[in-house]
């Protein structure tokens, strides 16, 4: 099979090599996927930058943990009913060594969401990092991995991004009153796009925007910027709100420890390589079904062909609009 891989961490250019290597094969309770579309996030560039100063987990990386296509081979334990299904899988490169930068890949079979017919696999390809992400940023605060947000009132920050873009559609889903907030105006139109009853500028009069429309604040608030926004969520919440946190500005940060203490509220912090798996089958469940039932998903800024992988990375890192996929077939 032909596949992008590194074997040190670096810039793009200089360490993702493309040749042809060794087919993978499913293990006991895997499927093996023909990828037709691998996703490109933001996080697995930092991987291979070594952005987190992990270092190689393993010898040699098949970076991405998202993908779209057709299972072509299950292992051991597993229905051969599997095998021609239309799927998107998730979690292919976390804690794991390869990914779907790759025309196979494997994955166990609790990774993937069986597809409906008139879902677009470049859409799906792109569900797993900011789609989990996104639904468990509104889902967080009980047991179960579904809550009920139901006409709840949900600011969203970040609203144009990948995450926030999801969050504002699973919110809507969920029943809530959803507000989004937008560093551009060019991205007040994809976040209402994306479901979002009322967009806001994200500045300096934010606070006062929201409250003056929203006198009693707001019940819970996904944040892309813990550091910088989180004196204004506190004083735009509720008592007893809550915010879902995946991203921060600044790190270390403080907090506003006593004004979070009086007003009761709950911060969830989201890392989504380390959400339950019942958590993570449950949003890719929901995604893929926004996505057979009208959903539009992500704006697609550009699709490369695996040859391209570096600038497909590149493109993420330059902050170009839209998402960059790769097309493998």
């Amino acid at each position: 099979m032909k596949a992008a891989f590194y074997t040190r961490q670096g810039k793009a250019q200089e360490v993702l090599k493309v040749q042809e290597v060794e087919d993978v094969l499913p293990k006991e309770g895997e499927v093996q996927i023909e990828i037709h579309f691998s996703g490109v996030n933001a996080g697995e560039v930092k991987k291979r930058a070594d952005t987190f100063g992990v270092g190689m987990p393993y010898d040699k990386i098949i970076p991405h943990s998202d993908g779209s296509g057709y299972i072509s081979k299950v292992g051991e334990g597993v229905d051969d009913a599997w095998v021609g299904k239309k799927v998107l899988c998730y979690g292919a490169q976390s804690y794991r060594p390869y990914g779907t930068a790759a025309e196979l890949c494997c994955v166990p079979l609790s990774n993937i969401v069986e597809l409906a017919e008139n879902v677009d696999l470049m859409q799906a390809a792109q569900m797993g990092i900011p789609g989990i992400t996104g639904h468990r940023s509104i889902h967080i605060g009980g047991s179960e991995v579904r809550f009920n947000r139901s006409n709840q009132v949900i600011l969203v920050q970040g609203g144009g991004g990948a995450v926030g873009q999801c969050a504002i559609a699973m919110a809507k889903r969920s029943g809530a009153i959803v507000l989004g907030s937008v560093t551009k105006n060019e991205d007040i139109a994809v976040a209402k796009a994306a479901g979002a009853d009322k967009v806001y500028t994200a500045n300096h009069q934010l606070k006062a925007s929201v409250l003056r429309d929203y006198s009693n604040g707001v019940d819970h608030i996904v944040e892309v910027a813990f550091a910088a926004n989180i004196d204004a969520n506190v004083s735009i919440l509720k008592q007893g709100g809550s915010i879902a946190t995946y991203a921060t500005n600044e790190n270390p940060t403080s907090i506003p420890f006593w004004p979070l203490v009086f007003s009761n509220i709950s911060v969830f912090f989201l890392g989504s390589d380390d959400f339950s798996s019942e958590a993570k089958q449950a949003a890719a469940q929901d995604l893929a079904t926004a996505l057979s039932e009208g959903w539009a998903g992500l704006p697609i800024g550009e699709v490369y062909g695996l040859d391209d992988i570096a600038k497909a990375h590149l493109h993420i890192e330059s902050r170009k609009k839209g998402r960059a996929l790769l097309q493998l077939r």
